[in-house]
């Protein structure tokens, strides 16, 4: 299968790293990274081992693909969509957060696109090299939830290359729960400066089993069956799980770059009937921190 990853960051390089196993795989991204991939090609570290040789460019190429994987982060999915219209797609698979994505690209891509949830641990730990920081797994199917042709053929090329995969039909309760740990997770860690292990326990873990429940409430309120347990369930497994990361959120914070919090915390707040003060709380310390350094 001929893949294309179009965002060739950290969890980009390691899906396509892990997928150029199997697959003839071009990696688009930015310079230096993709300069050092063509040069030396890309090591995987961590615990995932592997140094493969992918494709890798800064411009999509005109060529056919047989899969579009998406892994840039929400707000730059419309300028991505963009630029895969110069490529000739078959189907299309978004790994990013957030609840919008495949709208988006489904809007301008003439090609069935996929909803996809991952729980691979990734780190850009400088050009050319990405560490896997804990191992997961894929699920992938339409958007709207059932069963499709193309959702079991994109699930048997990432399984092929020995990705952890599973083809689901309940992606609407997936990606709600993945909202859920986002929500919880993510702008928590980024304020208080801690890895996701700190709310295993610690005094902020409170926070984000609050702002998990609330975001299984506006699931409800959406008609998604998300129980406030299952939600609260879900953060504390992560959390576990991935107690040594650093939450993507965290990262972009001691960057000094945009964050996702629009499409994480500030979509649970634009969705909800009834007010949800821990992620409006969230939502604008996050977006305030944003504007005192220019990133909005």
């Amino acid at each position: 299968m001929r893949v294309l990853v179009f965002g060739a960051g950290s969890l980009g390089s390691l899906l396509g790293g892990l997928l150029a196993r199997a697959h003839d795989v071009t990696l688009v991204g930015r310079a230096p990274h993709v300069e050092r991939v063509r040069a030396d090609g890309l090591r995987i570290t961590g615990e995932c081992s592997v140094r493969v040789e992918p494709a890798a460019t800064t411009a999509v190429p005109d060529e056919r693909f047989d899969l579009a994987l998406v892994a840039v982060k929400a707000f730059d999915t419309a300028a991505a969509a963009e630029a895969l219209g110069a490529a000739d797609l078959d189907a299309v698979l978004s790994v990013q957060n957030g609840l919008d994505n495949e709208r988006t690209l489904a809007g301008a891509l003439d090609a069935p696109v996929l909803a996809g949830t991952c729980t691979y641990g990734a780190r850009l730990t400088e050009p050319g090299t990405v560490e896997c920081t804990g191992r997961g797994e894929v699920a992938l199917g339409p958007p709207d939830g059932g069963e499709s042709a193309v959702a079991e053929s994109v699930g048997g090329a990432l399984g092929g290359a020995d990705v952890e995969t599973t083809v689901a039909a309940d992606m609407p309760r997936r990606r709600w729960t993945k909202l859920s740990v986002n929500a919880g997770i993510n702008a928590v860690t980024a304020l208080a400066r801690v890895e996701n292990g700190a709310l295993v326990d610690g005094p902020a873990g409170e926070t984000a089993r609050r702002a998990a429940r609330e975001t299984a409430r506006v699931a409800r309120e959406r008609g998604i069956d998300l129980a406030d347990g299952a939600a609260v369930e879900a953060v504390e497994r992560v959390a576990a799980a991935t107690s040594a990361n650093r939450s993507s959120m965290l990262q972009d914070v001691e960057a000094g770059t945009r964050t996702e919090v629009d499409a994480i915390n500030g979509a649970v707040v634009e969705r909800a009937e009834r007010a949800v003060p821990v992620n409006e709380t969230l939502t604008a310390l996050v977006r305030g921190w944003e504007r005192e350094r220019g990133s909005r």
